[in-house]
């Protein structure tokens, strides 16, 4: 959406931060939850690609992700003596490095040349193979290719992309991405770097946090570099990385009368300071400034302390942290620095950090839930008693109280209790691989009650009865059908059909981790007890 200038409408708050630091180009990039009514999407392999691709990278259906180029110059022939204009690109995927790059190709030509240019590049666009997790992408575009790999769920956390391939192929060199989404996590950091203790705790929890930034392109990296913090623990709140008035959801965050949300919110206008003033954690971001060799970094503060619209840049909170901070990692980024080390290796220790700090965290609640499994020897297909039940039902035409054998549902994964796990801590906990000492019992005891922890909790929960109702599919394949029908009455073959059918297509619509043999199998079983059924019963199988 467009204004008379040419400018996109959520713009207006960026202008004036343009005007000060400097004319030219910036790039950011926002989210916004798709309005009501039913959310289609044009992608028919949405399923297939959440289901291999990792957690975080899957394409949402609730939300867009908006990848911004801004451009303002002088330009005494415009009305206000300014030319601003925007590039959107709009995706349900978060792969903001592929999309900004893509833009940085696009945008400069766009600008001069307009709408055939556009045209041009989306008929290119849409010649672009789907994204499949695991593989390499070529994508050309304006006489360039963008190589980029694809993530997958059975990727090694923490590792690099694989080596590109097929380079020597193309003419002229591919544009090789390094990743699709990572961003340079060091250069968003650096002005916090002494807090991301602090920072990782308030992400797990799920905490409100607002981000106030000297621009765009700072707030909705920041947010965005706070996101990824928790990998792969899949951040399950809400973010915002860059957020103005004009958004819906203002009267929702600004309002008094309820608790913030559980909210990222990056924002560049300083009357947020004053409308967000209730929330508990205020992240206050100025231009980078350095302090001899090392960047200056923000101090904690008191909330009671920002009054002001003019407030300095800090972390405003009252929050107390639970772990003691990474001192050691503090002294080897600082060092990196001092010794001119590259920001993408100052980021991959970083991110390394993160995600041992993360795991550490994770893998006790792994333990305990994966034992929660029942023994795969209770997984059987039918009762190991007979469980006699009579019911009258209708079967072709002939009402005759009947004696049926239940078939065995997969047994029940067993409920998560709290004080159980905090049991196993002192044995097991994250102390065996973690070296950073604090109150963890309290800091799992915070978790339990974020969005973050219920998000993880059904995510895994749906897995494994996922994986239970496999394996009691293939115990069914594994049963003698045959020697099991000889004794039973036609009611319960009948009702043995109808659940077998039943099973066989959850399993394929959900995708169950079964294998199509065993898939072909359990047909196979259906079909040889309906041809041992009357002809009159398997005419109504048959057309069941």
């Amino acid at each position: 959406m467009e204004n008379e200038d040419g400018s996109c409408c959520c713009e207006r708050d960026i202008k004036v931060h343009i005007r000060k630091s400097g004319l030219g180009d910036t790039q950011f990039s926002f989210r916004l939850r798709q309005s009501g009514g039913q959310r289609n999407t044009h992608f028919g392999d949405d399923g297939e690609y959440n289901r291999e691709a990792p957690l975080t990278l899957q394409r949402e259906s609730a939300h867009y992700f908006g990848y911004v180029y801004f451009r303002q110059v002088k330009d005494s022939s415009m009305k206000r003596g300014y030319f601003q204009k925007s590039l959107v690109l709009v995706s349900r995927l978060p792969y903001v490095n592929l999309f900004q790059s893509l833009l940085q190709l696009i945008a400069p030509e766009y600008f001069d040349k307009l709408e055939p240019c556009l045209e041009a590049v989306c008929n290119e666009i849409d010649q672009w193979p789907p994204p499949v997790p695991g593989q390499t992408l070529n994508l050309p575009v304006m006489g360039i290719v963008i190589q980029v790999r694809i993530p997958s769920r059975v990727d090694k956390p923490g590792s690099s992309p694989l080596k590109q391939f097929n380079q020597e192929n193309l003419l002229p060199a591919p544009l090789v991405l390094p990743s699709v989404h990572e961003l340079d996590l060091f250069r968003c950091f650096q002005p916090v770097l002494i807090h991301i203790q602090m920072l990782w705790e308030l992400m797990l929890l799920g905490e409100p946090i607002v981000v106030m930034a000297p621009s765009p392109t700072i707030s909705s990296e920041m947010v965005l570099a706070l996101t990824s913090c928790l990998t792969p623990l899949k951040y399950c709140c809400d973010y915002r990385p860059y957020f103005t008035i004009h958004d819906s959801e203002f009267k929702e965050y600004t309002t008094r009368t309820q608790a913030p949300p559980n909210v990222v919110v990056g924002v560049t206008n300083p009357f947020f300071i004053k409308t967000l003033q209730h929330w508990p954690h205020l992240l206050r971001l100025g231009e980078l400034k350095m302090s001899g060799d090392l960047p200056k970094q923000v101090k904690v503060k008191k909330l009671t302390k920002l009054k002001t619209l003019d407030a300095k840049p800090g972390i405003y909170t009252s929050y107390k942290i639970f772990l003691h901070k990474d001192k050691t990692l503090i002294k080897r980024l600082l060092k990196g620095i001092q010794r001119k080390r590259p920001s993408e290796v100052q980021s991959a220790l970083l991110r390394r950090h993160l995600l041992e700090l993360t795991q550490s965290f994770i893998i006790p609640l792994e333990h305990y839930i994966a034992s929660l499994m029942p023994l795969q020897r209770a997984i059987t297909p039918w009762k190991n008693q007979v469980q006699l039940m009579f019911r009258r039902q209708k079967v072709c035409g002939v009402r005759n109280p009947e004696v049926l054998l239940c078939q065995k549902n997969p047994p029940q994964i067993r409920p998560f209790r709290q004080e159980d796990f905090m049991k196993t801590l002192e044995h097991a906990g994250p102390q065996l691989t973690c070296v950073l000492k604090g109150d963890w019992l309290g800091l799992y005891r915070r978790f339990f009650k974020s969005p973050n922890f219920d998000g993880w909790y059904r995510q895994r929960h749906k897995e494994m009865t996922q994986k239970l109702e496999a394996l009691h599919l293939e115990a069914i394949c594994e049963a003698n059908i045959v020697a099991w029908m000889k004794d039973k009455s036609e009611v319960e073959i009948v009702d043995l059909v109808l659940k077998l059918r039943e099973k066989l297509i959850r399993a394929r619509c959900h995708h169950l981790p079964v294998k199509e043999e065993t898939l072909q199998r359990v047909g196979l079983y259906i079909e040889t007890i309906i041809g041992s059924l009357p002809e009159d019963l398997q005419t109504v199988l048959h057309h069941h």
